[in-house]
């Protein structure tokens, strides 16, 4: 990415997305972001990854994407030739107490994302699918060729539905795009509703941390490092029209290319964290799948990406950013 590019960053304050505003601006491109700083979780976890941004010179505004008449502004004026779409209600589990969050910022946002990017003629919107579009799929490792047509939670079938949309407007006017299938992505900034926070702050607390499916779980962690490196490769490379009505739009997996069982998962915190957990074994949760296992053949072929960061290293990373960051205070519960 260079200077000649301008980029909007969707969900800069958020964890992946302040990550990428980061990185876009080191190479040289002109990066502007957007957030609606919405108090699912710590808000001030938000306010502090903008911090980040403002410092490297990246402005983060606030905006509620679904408000379409300001998002159909700020692409028709913003001069973006790409538009990088992290903005999302996250969360397999709250989408099953709170939909209406999911069709908001999920759909209706999204669609405001399209329709600005069509009459912007922005040159690639990349946007964040999710691993969640599986649904419950049992073939190891999940491929782009697989159905995705039975979603077990509401969260996946908006993302779902957000490929779809980007196929019709790829389709109807021309708008290259790319949807990311993310796998379980960690590192630091990340998420209080994610397990790596979760447990850690529970191991440190000598609290019990709650292991589902009775502790059969695996999930293809990916350090948020390789994910960036990921989008980037994806930004500069919008699709031709080999899709098969010839539109130009694609749909990669990007992840690890490795599934952890959630036990060792653990085992690694604790090594690092020099605790051992309290566990509390529990059914698998409705909603949630038992495992996640991506298998990353096409992106590599399309771009030459390559995760590089082992999950010992990735958690060492994390860790260290956790202690720096709440030293020793308690970071705030999440919705």
């Amino acid at each position: 990415m260079t200077a000649r590019k301008r980029v909007l960053v969707t969900g800069a304050a958020g964890f992946i997305g302040m990550h990428l505003a980061l990185r876009l601006k080191r190479d040289g491109a002109d990066v502007a972001g957007v957030d609606s700083f919405d108090p699912y979780y710590d808000i001030a976890l938000k306010r502090a990854r903008a911090g980040q941004l403002a410092a490297a010179g990246v402005h983060c505004d606030t905006l509620d994407l679904a408000e379409g008449a300001a998002t159909l502004a700020l692409l028709r004026d913003g001069g973006f030739s790409h538009v990088a779409h992290l903005a999302a209600q996250p969360g397999v589990r709250y989408s099953l107490v709170n939909p209406g969050a999911y069709l908001r910022n999920n759909v209706d946002a999204f669609g405001a994302v399209l329709e600005g990017c069509r009459h912007a003629e922005v040159a690639h919107l990349v946007y964040a699918s999710s691993s969640s579009v599986y649904g419950a799929n049992h073939t190891l490792p999940f491929s782009e060729d697989q159905n995705v047509d039975h979603p077990v939670s509401l969260y996946a079938a908006t993302k779902k539905a957000d490929e779809l949309m980007a196929h019709s407007y790829s389709h109807l006017y021309g708008l290259p795009s790319t949807g990311l299938r993310f796998f379980t992505v960690y590192g630091p900034w990340g998420r209080p509703d994610m397990a790596p926070m979760l447990f850690t702050r529970a191991i440190l607390a000598g609290e019990t941390i709650k292991v589902f499916n009775h502790g059969d779980m695996q999930r293809d962690f990916t350090y948020v490092d390789d994910i960036v490196e990921g989008v980037v490769r994806v930004l500069s490379r919008p699709p031709r029209g080999d899709s098969p009505t010839g539109a130009p739009y694609a749909i990669y997996n990007i992840g690890n290319h490795k599934a952890v069982k959630l036990e060792e998962f653990i085992g690694e915190l604790e090594r690092l964290l020099g605790r051992r957990a309290v566990k509390e074994y529990l059914p698998l949760q409705q909603g949630d799948v038992p495992a996640t296992f991506a298998s990353i053949e096409r992106l590599a072929a399309a771009t030459g990406f390559a995760p590089t960061t082992p999950l010992a290293e990735g958690l060492s990373r994390f860790v260290a950013w956790y202690r720096e960051y709440y030293g020793g205070a308690e970071p705030a519960s999440s919705a």
